[in-house]
């Protein structure tokens, strides 16, 4: 994805974000492309300035055309994060808006716990750890948000996925990695930066 790609993306984004939080009717009216190839896509609302987290969802397999999966990831996001309370009216503008792309993840192959995280690229790598029913995702740049290693990373997000800290040891763990190109807004309706 370039840049001006990635700045259509957290516009049309934002304005998704918006009109559910309104209870107003948005369709994103672009027809480029690109717009319509499959893609994994990932929207993530951060308060501003203390990019605490106020809503992430997305799809981490291509299923959808690209502007279709950043709708409804736009509006869970903002409305369906059972985390979270829906966004309200009055935080739409301390609120930052970040869209991250998803390559196809990749299962990566390993027989020690010491040669997996051998494979993950702290930066590069997000990860997804699937085991029995559960599934859990954190995206590339979440281990530098937190500083963490490969192994925490790896712990993290089984975690995530309601399983043991150590879930991705078990020889039954499926492990994959995907890159994701990342853009996102410098402060609510600001500069669109490019991060990855």
């Amino acid at each position: 994805m370039n840049k001006k790609q990635g700045e259509i993306l957290v516009r049309e984004a934002r304005k998704v974000v918006e009109s559910a939080v309104k209870e107003e009717y948005y369709e994103i009216k672009l027809n480029e492309k690109w717009l319509t190839e499959k893609k994994g896509v990932f929207v993530t609302l951060e308060k501003y300035p203390s990019k605490m987290l106020r809503g992430c969802v997305g799809f981490s397999e291509p299923i959808f055309p690209l502007k279709k999966g950043l709708v409804k990831a736009s509006e869970a996001s903002a409305m369906q994060d059972t985390r979270f309370l829906p966004v309200r009216k009055d935080e739409l503008e301390k609120i930052t808006v970040e869209v991250s792309v998803l390559n196809e993840p990749k299962q990566i192959s390993f027989k020690t716990p010491e040669e997996a995280i051998s494979k993950i690229k702290i930066g590069e790598d997000g990860l997804i750890v699937e085991l029995n029913f559960s599934k859990g995702l954190l995206l590339p740049q979440v281990p530098e948000e937190f500083g963490w290693d490969v192994k925490d990373f790896l712990e993290q997000t089984c975690i995530k996925a309601g399983l043991p800290f150590t879930a991705w040891r078990d020889p039954r763990a499926k492990v994959y990695t995907f890159q994701s190109s990342i853009f996102r807004e410098s402060k609510p309706n600001g500069e669109i930066l490019q991060i990855s």
